[in-house]
């Protein structure tokens, strides 16, 4: 046994002694950032966890060696199993506890003593059958959906506590449409002349026309048709046409040309309704309208 112990010990030793020879150098250059590893440190790892292995399986030879060596030197004497009587069956029955058990309750199951109550009189080609009850499992989900489904119908149908389907679609759509405007009201304060988009919808041209008459008609008259300002209905601009143009035009204005910024009086969203409510009206030809300004504008990717 001493042999084999100093045998483990030698193993052990030349792993560790080849472990640390294998090892290589550490290199100079700097470690790479993050959790990376180089080579070098990837073979020591594996190394190590070749060492810790084999120190297991060591472990588990010495623990073996031991069991075989402590057999051979006190060898575990050999026993005539125990031969026990075999009980009849009434022996047996009288073991068996007297009370049935939650399972043999849910199935209802009976005993085999009890099987010649269950048989019922007739057969065919010699084979019986039996009258199983129902298992108490089955009745009791079968009576428990017919008392859920009567709670049911008085509680949505008959007393009404309950919102029936059509009631929650009902309620589902109205609270939906509340969120959807939140979204575009939020939505609404992110438009700027690169993401403003063409909107023929009835109530976006109608509230641009209401803030145009309000703060625009002045310089540019009732009908787009010019005053001060030029006409905005025909295809020559002076500072671009289109969405985008007509919405940046808006937005930080032309002081130069006496047009003021309206970035800090309307919302972007009111800006854009104004200039789609702008696009709307082009090519209407009012009577009156100022003579050409501009360049003539080709609509062209933003």
């Amino acid at each position: 046994m001493k042999k084999i112990k100093l045998s483990i010990l030698f193993l052990l030793a030349s792993i560790s002694a080849f472990a640390v020879e294998a090892a290589p150098a550490p290199m100079a250059t700097p470690p790479a950032p993050g959790f990376s590893l180089s080579s070098s440190e990837l073979l020591i790892l594996f190394l190590l966890l070749f060492v810790v292995i084999m120190l297991f399986v060591a472990i588990t030879l010495l623990n073996a060696f031991k069991v075989i060596y402590n057999e051979q030197v006190n060898p575990t004497p050999y026993l005539n199993p125990e031969k026990h009587k075999a009980l009849d069956y009434e022996a047996w029955l009288g073991k068996r506890p007297s009370k049935p058990s939650i399972w043999i309750k849910l199935l209802s199951l009976k005993p085999i003593e009890e099987e010649k109550d269950l048989v019922i009189e007739h057969a065919y080609d010699g084979i019986q059958e039996l009258n199983n009850p129902v298992p108490t499992w089955f009745n009791v989900l079968f009576y428990g959906s017919i008392i859920f489904a009567a709670g049911y119908l008085f509680y949505y149908h008959v007393g009404g506590y309950g919102d029936r389907q059509d009631t929650e679609y009902e309620k589902e759509m109205a609270s939906a449409q509340i969120e959807k405007k939140a979204f575009l009201a939020k939505a609404g304060a992110a438009i700027d002349e690169t993401s403003v988009k063409v909107d023929k919808d009835a109530a976006v041209l109608a509230e641009g026309k209401t803030i145009f008459d309000t703060n625009c008609k002045v310089c540019h008259g009732d009908k787009l048709q010019g005053i001060i300002g030029p006409d905005l209905v025909d295809e020559y601009w002076l500072h671009g046409g289109g969405i985008h143009n007509i919405f940046k035009t808006i937005k930080y204005g032309v002081p130069e040309k006496g047009m003021v910024s309206w970035e800090k009086t309307l919302t972007p969203k009111q800006i854009s309704a104004v200039a789609n409510y702008i696009l709307s009206q082009a090519g209407t030809n009012p009577p009156g309208a100022k003579e050409h300004q501009g360049e003539k504008y080709e609509e062209k990717a933003p």
